[in-house]
C-alpha cells in the first residue's frame, strides 16, 4: 500500500528521527529493528552536527554531509556493515520524503555510489561440526548448552525458540517430576517439540502477550534426537518455576528469576561464548561473527549436505507453506523423523 504524504507533517515534526521511529513502530516493526534504526540514526545525527558546526535537523543535511558520514566509518567497520547503515539512513529519508516532511533524500545517490554492497547472502564463516562441538563442550551452563544445542540441532530462530512453551515439548520425563501434557498436535509423536507460527510479538498465547515472533509460514513438528533431549532433561532437572501462565520452555536463571527468555538474552550468551572461542569481534559482520542466526546456517549447510533433502530441511526451517510439504507433515514419521535421525550431527 502506498505511502500517503501529510501536507502539514513538516511543521509538525520537532524529531523527525523520532517520529520515524514511531511510524516504524506502528507499521509492526520489532524492538530489536527499531533499536538499530535508532542507534545509527542517532549515530549520523550527531556526526552531521560534529560536521555542520551546529544542531542541524536532518532536512538541513546534503549530499555531502551524508558522503562524509560514510567516509568516517570506513576503517572501523566491515564494507557489508557499513552498507547497512548507510541503507537505514537512506530508508529513513526515503520514508520521511514520502510523507511529506522532508523535500528529498540526500542519501540516494550516496547509496548508489557506494563501493560496498549489501550482500543479502554474505560468504559466512565455516566451521566444521568438529569444531562446533568444541565450541558446545566448553557450555557448562545446563540453560545456556540447551539452548545453543536447541539452536544447533532445530535451526529455529532465536525467537521461535524463546516463544516455545513447556507444552511444545513432547519428551518422557518419568525420572523428574516435570511432567506436563504435550499440545494435542504432538500427540503420536514423541520426542518432539512444536514451533507454532501463531506465536507472533503482540498475540496472547497461553495467556501471554508475546514479544517476539515467530517468522514460520507454517507450524512445524521438529524431532528431537538423543543429543537434544538429553541436554533438555538436564535443563528440565534445575528449570525453576515460570512466572508465566504459559509455562515458557526456557526461564531466565539471572536478574529476571522465572520469567521467559528473551531474544537479547539468547544472543548475548551466543556472543559471550563465541568471544571466548575467538568467533565474535565487535565491528565484525556475518561473515565473521557466529550468532544465533548462524546457527541456523550452519544447520541448513550441515543437514542438507549430508541429507541430500531439501524438502526434509525446508519444512524443519519452516520456511515453506506448499503442497509439497504437506507430503511431510502427513507422513511425518518417515520423511521427516527418519531422515533427521539418521543424518543429524553429533555435537555432545
Amino acid at each position: 500500500m502506498a505511502i500517503e504524504p501529510d501536507p502539514g507533517a513538516a511543521d509538525a515534526v520537532d524529531d523527525p528521527i523520532a517520529y520515524f521511529l514511531e511510524d516504524q513502530r506502528y507499521h509492526g516493526r520489532s524492538d530489536r529493528t527499531i533499536e538499530a534504526y535508532e542507534r545509527v540514526l542517532r549515530r549520523f545525527e550527531a556526526f552531521v552536527g560534529e560536521q555542520m558546526g551546529a544542531s542541524p535537523t536532518p532536512a538541513e543535511v546534503g549530499q555531502r554531509e551524508c558522503m562524509a558520514w560514510v567516509h568516517s566509518l570506513r576503517g572501523s567497520l566491515e564494507p557489508s556493515t557499513i552498507a547497512i547503515y548507510a541503507s537505514y539512513v537512506h530508508r529513513f529519508y526515503d520514508y520521511m520524503a514520502k510523507v511529506g516532511v522532508f523535500d528529498a533524500n540526500p542519501m540516494a545517490l550516496v547509496l548508489e555510489e557506494m563501493d560496498e554492497s549489501i550482500d543479502t547472502n554474505p560468504t559466512r564463516r565455516e566451521l566444521s561440526v568438529a569444531e562446533m562441538r568444541t565450541f558446545v563442550a566448553e557450555i557448562a551452563h545446563p540453560l545456556e548448552r540447551a539452548v545453543v544445542v536447541t539452536l544447533l540441532k532445530t535451526g529455529m530462530r532465536v525467537g521461535e525458540l524463546c516463544n516455545l512453551d513447556r507444552q511444545d515439548l513432547n519428551l518422557e520425563v518419568d525420572e523428574l517430576d516435570v511432567d506436563v501434557p504435550p499440545r494435542v498436535q504432538l500427540e503420536g509423536r514423541p520426542r518432539s517439540l512444536y514451533v507454532d507460527a501463531d506465536a507472533v510479538r503482540g498475540a496472547t498465547v497461553n495467556g501471554e502477550v508475546r514479544t517476539a515472533s515467530n517468522k514460520r509460514k507454517r507450524s512445524t513438528v521438529v524431532p528431537v534426537d538423543d543429543e537434544l533431549e538429553q541436554v533438555l532433561l538436564e535443563w528440565l532437572a534445575i528449570r525453576p518455576d515460570a512466572v508465566s501462565p504459559a509455562d515458557p520452555l526456557f526461564l531466565d536463571t539471572g536478574g529476571s528469576w522465572g520469567q521467559r527468555l528473551q531474544p537479547s538474552d539468547v544472543r548475548y550468551v551466543v556472543e559471550r561464548h563465541a568471544r571466548r572461542h575467538g568467533w565474535y569481534r565487535t565491528g565484525g559482520g556475518a561473515a565473521e561473527n557466529v550468532t544465533p542466526h548462524y546457527f541456523r546456517h550452519f544447520f541448513t549447510t550441515h543437514l542438507r549436505d549430508r541429507t541430500g533433502d531439501r524438502g526434509v530441511v525446508k519444512y524443519l526451517r519452516g520456511d515453506v507453506a506448499s503442497d509439497v510439504i504437506d507430503t511431510y507433515t502427513h507422513n511425518w514419521g518417515d520423511r521427516v523423523r527418519t531422515v533427521y535421525e539418521r543424518h543429524v550431527y553429533s555435537l555432545c
